[in-house]
């Protein structure tokens, strides 16, 4: 199952994946606590920030304008089960994919 979601920062995306098991906390030693993959979850990525509309520059470097970002701070999740989400998203034009798998659907089945 492929999930694409949308939290409204990054701390809070990261509880909650932690909440739903796909991250997990293990303690390494020395180094501390670090997030690994939850049981069954193939891939997270973390899209982060979504540029709707890039900076502009001039010739010096100078910024002219400002980047436009989307709502919201992304994560793309592939896992082996069914995990509900309250947050999950049907993008028209998503900005990531895993290769190799299908395109993600809605209920009614649109892209």
């Amino acid at each position: 199952m492929e999930y694409k979601l949308n939290y409204t920062d990054k701390e809070t995306a990261i509880a909650d994946l932690i909440a739903k098991g796909v991250y997990t906390l293990e303690d390494l030693h020395e180094s501390g606590e670090t997030l690994c993959y939850g049981q069954g979850i193939q891939a997270i990525v973390e899209i982060g920030l979504i540029v709707l509309e890039n900076p502009t520059f001039d010739d010096e470097g100078n910024e002219l304008t400002l980047a436009v970002y989307a709502d919201g701070y992304a994560y793309d999740v592939m896992s082996e089960q069914e995990i509900v989400f309250e947050n999950q998203i049907f993008p028209n034009t998503p900005r990531h994919s895993f290769a190799g798998y299908n395109e993600i659907k809605d209920e009614q089945g649109a892209i």
